[in-house]
């Protein structure tokens, strides 16, 4: 039914004869045919629709023209709900489209100008976008008749819009979410959850050896690295959080309700460890690292700023803690920007100044215990700062051309060391990527050693996998030109990258060192470390190969080793990093021989601790002093009189609280067994998996702020500190 036909039906009257006004022939109100005749051609012409509603929101009316742009019978419209036509497009550009339709009608408000999605039908799935707007009808006595509406159909525009609206808020390059989406998603989720007292965690992922990459394949290299990287994040990350890349090799996740330290922690060792394998890219191997910031709200900040900031100096913690790790922001991490630039102003300084030092740490024969090499380790005492361990200065050292100078240093002061040692022992010295790519290093090395005039097979260079990062024929000629010299290779680190056989097949290596991870677990039942071990010491001798045992520390991880075909080993059980002045002395007779000593049983996780806690019993709060940390418990001293099978709370400052019982007492001192283990917090220390939200320290009467440092006593009840303490606290000092 054409819509004159409607409106006469509904008005009950006959057309009336055209009216002419100054000879045109004008439609008024009172022609009713032609009126008609215009909205005809006006809804055919698809420049606009028509719609009407009745009290009960069904459709009533609808333009021809619009139901079969839509390739659906018009009767098939007719009586719906007009509501249940429509969905809203929640990935709409326009923000309006964001309003609840049947909302709006309910309230018999006007609409206008509202996008929406027509729900498809079964035979025709195509999207059609269109633009809505309408007026309830009201009459004078207040009865409500339904709506009266125009449409229009706004899909090839709708589209290109979206499609703008896609390339301002993704990452052409890697199809992830950019910058400006990841702030506009971060800050409308802290603010709905900040409502519903909800945690959000904020991951930030940065690239270590991009840019080398990027200098020795290319740019266009770079980009499929990326875009590789891009998909390994999503893979690893999946529905439990979005992605987004930043701009150059910055990466973001955000991870709504997710404030558990150790899934968090679990999930980025998962993340560095798959990002960390090689990239197939125009038939060469890439590879790279990546280390990350962890910052989580509330506990961490409330607001976008704060959380971003957060997760920034944590990742640039990681970074300065020797790459390939994890770090949660804390309240006393500095600007590591800042310091890092401090930093390396003083490295340079030091390096002119000869403040650097080299220790060498003994690598032992089992057959006799005698010495027969050592590692040079690099030693920095600051004027000011004191001991400066290598994990901070030698990567700020990497991130810039100092690295040369100081590998150079350390090659020629070593070869120096080296020639006032016995003929039969050698020296080795750990080169980086960067050095070794450097055009000039076996001219460096050929020069040192013609300087000290040292045996060059008594020099043994250190190498990680990540040297193959690079052109393979490049690395192939420096390899060649440093066997012509006559100097030893090793392979460092071995089994803790993906350690491609390849590796082995295409380098000149002398020696394999396994790394101090698997040691570090060998001697646990549940763990495959024992028999990684046996299989690179056997690969090793199949190949004609040396192999260092790493990292040994206590008999039982000897006594394994040793069993498992180790011959050669470097661990605190025979000695630590000494100054060679040490060195010369207990050389002094012409030998040297090492007997190992050390505990009988490694203890991974115990640490030796001097902190002062908050230990909470019941309604009472005690101060005491943590001797001993672990992930399963803790010594502490302070309090008298504790039977064992006490419950207390120990309150480790911002907000962790460990729940525990007493499972020894000698004295002051007590031993407890948390009900929740720790977990690492990726700098070697331990934290709480979860921390009294701020939301609860509000709910106590606190401010509603992020968590400042200090201790924070639980509210145990509402009659708290009224009873008689039930233990006697005894002052506790550092002796």
């Amino acid at each position: 039914m054409a819509v004159k036909d409607i409106f006469k039906n509904l008005r009950g009257r006959n057309d009336a004869a055209p009216e002419q006004i100054g000879g045109a022939s004008v439609v008024t109100s009172a022609d009713t045919a032609r009126r008609l005749e215009l909205l005809d051609d006006f809804e055919d012409a698809g420049i606009g629709w028509l719609w009407a509603t009745d009290a009960q929101g069904r459709l009533v009316y609808m333009s021809q023209s619009a139901a079969s742009k839509l390739g659906r019978p018009v009767e098939s419209l007719l009586s719906q709900t007009f509501t249940a036509l429509f969905e809203i497009d929640h990935d709409s550009p326009d923000e309006r489209a964001g309003r609840p339709l049947n909302f709006q009608m309910s309230a018999r408000s006007r609409i206008s100008d509202l996008t929406v999605r027509f729900v498809p039908s079964q035979t025709n799935d195509a999207q059609s976008w269109w633009t809505i707007s309408g007026q309830p009808k009201i009459d004078k006595s207040g009865t409500f008749h339904g709506y009266r509406g125009n449409a229009k159909d706004v899909t090839i525009e709708y589209e290109r819009k979206r499609e703008d609206s896609r390339l301002a808020e993704y990452d052409s390059l890697t199809g992830l979410a950019n910058r400006h989406r990841m702030n506009k998603r971060l800050e409308s989720t802290l603010i709905a959850y900040k409502a519903a007292k909800r945690a959000c965690s904020l991951m930030m992922l940065d690239l270590d050896r991009f840019k080398q990459v990027n200098d020795t394949m290319g740019h266009q290299a770079g980009d499929e690295l990326l875009r590789q990287v891009a998909q390994r994040i999503t893979s690893i990350v999946g529905e439990s959080g979005e992605v987004g890349r930043l701009g150059g090799d910055e990466f973001q996740v955000i991870l709504p309700d997710l404030d558990d330290r150790g899934k968090l922690g679990e999930l980025a060792a998962r993340l560095i460890q798959i990002v960390s394998l090689p990239y197939p890219i125009d038939g060469k191997r890439a590879i790279i690292g990546t280390s990350i910031g962890i910052a989580v709200a509330p506990y961490d900040g409330i607001e976008r700023e704060e959380i971003v900031h957060g997760s920034d100096l944590a990742l640039y913690a990681a970074k300065n803690g020797g790459r390939g790790q994890f770090r949660f922001y804390s309240a006393d991490l500095k600007d590591e920007a800042e310091e890092r630039r401090l930093l390396l102003d003083d490295l340079r300084e030091a390096l002119a100044q000869d403040q650097l030092q080299l220790h060498y740490q003994p690598v032992v024969r089992t057959a006799d215990n005698m010495v027969v090499g050592f590692e040079a380790l690099m030693r920095w005492e600051h004027p000011e700062r004191g001991y400066v361990s290598p994990g901070m200065f030698i990567p700020v050292a990497e991130d810039s051309s100092l690295i040369n100078n100081l590998g150079e240093w350390a090659i020629r002061r070593a070869c120096d060391d080296a020639v006032q040692c016995p003929a039969s022992v050698r020296v080795a010295v750990n080169v980086s990527a960067r050095q070794f790519t450097n055009p000039g290093f076996t001219a460096i090395v050929a020069n040192a050693l013609a300087a000290s005039g040292l045996d060059p097979d008594r020099l043994e260079l250190e190498l990680t996998e990540s040297v193959f990062m690079g052109d393979s024929e490049t690395t192939d000629s420096i390899f060649k030109s440093l066997k012509e010299l006559g100097v030893r290779l090793a392979l460092d680190d071995f089994g803790t990258g993906y350690s491609s056989l390849s590796y082995l097949r295409s380098a000149p290596f002398d020696m394999i060192k396994v790394d101090k991870t698997f040691v570090d677990s060998c001697t646990q039942q549940d763990q495959n470390s024992a028999k990684i071990i046996t299989a690179i010491i056997g690969l090793s001798d199949a190949l004609g190969m040396e192999t260092t045992v790493e990292g040994v520390e206590a008999f039982d991880q000897l006594e394994l080793v040793c069993a498992r075909g180790a011959k050669l080993i470097q661990g605190w059980i025979y000695a630590k990093a000494m100054p060679h002045a040490e060195v010369l002395e207990r050389m002094a007779s012409g030998e040297f021989s090492i007997q190992p000593d050390g505990p009988e049983r490694y203890r991974a996780d115990r640490r030796s601790v001097f902190r002062r806690i908050g230990l909470i019993h019941e309604d009472h709060r005690y101060e005491a002093v943590m001797r001993d940390l672990s992930k399963t418990g803790a010594s502490i001293e302070g309090l008298l009189g504790v039977p064992v099978g006490t419950g207390l709370v120990l309150d480790l400052g911002a907000g962790q609280l460990a729940v525990c019982s007493v499972i020894r007492v000698q004295d002051a001192m007590i031993a407890v067994e948390f009900e929740t283990p720790l977990v690492s917090d990726g700098a070697g220390g331990l934290v709480t998996r979860h921390r009294v939200s701020p939301y609860a320290l509000a709910a106590a009467g606190m401010p509603l702020t992020s968590l400042p440092n200090g201790n924070y006593p639980l509210t145990i009840s509402a009659n708290a500190g009224t009873s008689k303490p039930a233990f006697l606290q005894v002052t506790v000092g550092r002796g």
